[in-house]
Parts: structure tokens; C-alpha cells; sequence
């Protein structure tokens, strides 16, 4: 999750919905606890709670002191910049969006999350894949955004799998595990997914990419949806 070369991102509730093909009717019809793996400094946990939904942000990067993680995320906040001013189109979430709002509403959720980190810091746990600090089956929905497959200097392909397979495991049976993006930082598709999903099935862990409009454009997202298989249902 959080190194030297990762971002800590200000993602607001909206985008969130947006990456995994959420409403916010969906996400507060979740039968239970949702996590958000990695966290970073989102504005997820606090917005949802508007929502009635109970969020669960973990990142290695909260064990470091409030303003220096608050200083890492306005940093990521300046790199999502300069990517926007050379090429908006691709790192917009929608078309229509201009940067300055959408940078806004980063600042927005960076501020959200330093407020409710402080008021409520047992929402936000220290802890990196592929070991998290939860009983099995925690979480009726997990999400991961742009760490496993974003990375992949960091997550090489049996690292992938051992964070997939934890991601579920945290995950109660019925609920479902939602990965974002399926390409790392400069748009080049897993090559070995296949084979991950297939080393998945044969630990009775079903996948599917399921496509997701993206709001905005008509441009479609590829999300990998992981869940546990049912006894004696080929995964």
C-alpha cells in the first residue's frame, strides 16, 4: 500500500461509486461493514456514515503521524494535477468534469478524512496486505482501488494472489470483494489474470470481470468481483 512510489489518494464518496459501479442507494443497502483496502486519505468512511453505512479504512500509511499523512496526501493531490494539466482526459473519472472541480473535491475529502480520523481513529487501521488484522468474513463488501494491480513492482503475481486471497478471506461468505484498475499506472493490462483467477477457482474463490459504465462519458470500467465459492459450485 502506502511506499515511497504509491500515492495516498483523497477519492470523495462519488468517485468511489464510480470506480466500482456503486450507487449510494447501493452502497447503503450493504448488509453490513464495508472495507476500504487501501484507505489512503478518502473521504469513503466519513461520507458513508451520512449513509448509515459503517466503513472500515485500513492503510499502513495511518501509522504515521495525522499531518504527515495529511502532507503525503496533499502531495498525491499535486502528482493527480500535473497528470490532469498534460492529459485531463484520461485521469478525469468524467468527461464532462473540469480539474479544478474535480481537484476540489479531493481537497474536500482530504479534509473530511483528517477530521474524522481525528474524532474517530478506530475506524482507521494500520495494517497492509497480505495480512489484515480482521476476523474471517468481517466485511459484507470489500474494495480495493489502484494498489494490487497498480503496482505491480510492488505486487508481483504471488503477491497479488496472497492479497486476493486475504481480501476474501475478510470478506463473509455472501458478501463480495470489488479490485480496481485490472492495468498498472500506465494503462498495460495484468498479463497473468487468467491465471490468477484460475489459481483462485482452485481455492474455491469464483471471479468474474464484470463491466461498469463509466459515469459521464459511456466509457466502460473492468472490475474484478472475487467471492467465495459455494460448497460443491465449480468457482
Amino acid at each position: 500500500m502506502h511506499t515511497p512510489s504509491t500515492l495516498i489518494t483523497s477519492r470523495p464518496l462519488d468517485e468511489y461509486c464510480g470506480l466500482f459501479g456503486l450507487t449510494r442507494a447501493a452502497l447503503a443497502a450493504v448488509p453490513g461493514p464495508v472495507l476500504d483496502c487501501p484507505g489512503g486519505a478518502a473521504g469513503l468512511t466519513a461520507e458513508a456514515r451520512e449513509l448509515g453505512v459503517t466503513v472500515i479504512a485500513t492503510d499502513p500509511a495511518y501509522a504515521a503521524p495525522l499531518p504527515e499523512l495529511t502532507a503525503l496526501a496533499l502531495a498525491g493531490r499535486d502528482s493527480v494535477a500535473a497528470r490532469l494539466a498534460v492529459d485531463p482526459d484520461r485521469h478525469l473519472p468524467a468527461g464532462r468534469l473540469r480539474p479544478e472541480r474535480y481537484l476540489r473535491s479531493w481537497d474536500r475529502a482530504r479534509r473530511l478524512f483528517a477530521a474524522d480520523t481525528a474524532a474517530r481513529p478506530e475506524r482507521y487501521v494500520a495494517a497492509a496486505l497480505p495480512r489484515l488484522p480482521f476476523a474471517a468474513g468481517s466485511f459484507a463488501l470489500t474494495l480495493s482501488a489502484y494498489l494490487l494491480f497498480a503496482y505491480p513492482e510492488l505486487f508481483p503475481p504471488e503477491r497479488q494472489l496472497a492479497g486476493l486471497l486475504e481480501l476474501v478471506r475478510v470478506t463473509a461468505p455472501g458478501g463480495e470483494v470489488r479490485v480496481y484498475p485490472l492495468h498498472d499506472g500506465a494503462a498495460r493490462p495484468c498479463p497473468h489474470l487468467p491465471q490468477l483467477r484460475s489459481a483462485l477457482g482452485e481455492r474455491q474463490v469464483s471471479s468474474e470481470i464484470t463491466r461498469f459504465a463509466r459515469p459521464g462519458d459511456g466509457r466502460t470500467r473492468r472490475v474484478l468481483v472475487l467471492r467465495r465459492a459455494r460448497p460443491g459450485v465449480r468457482a
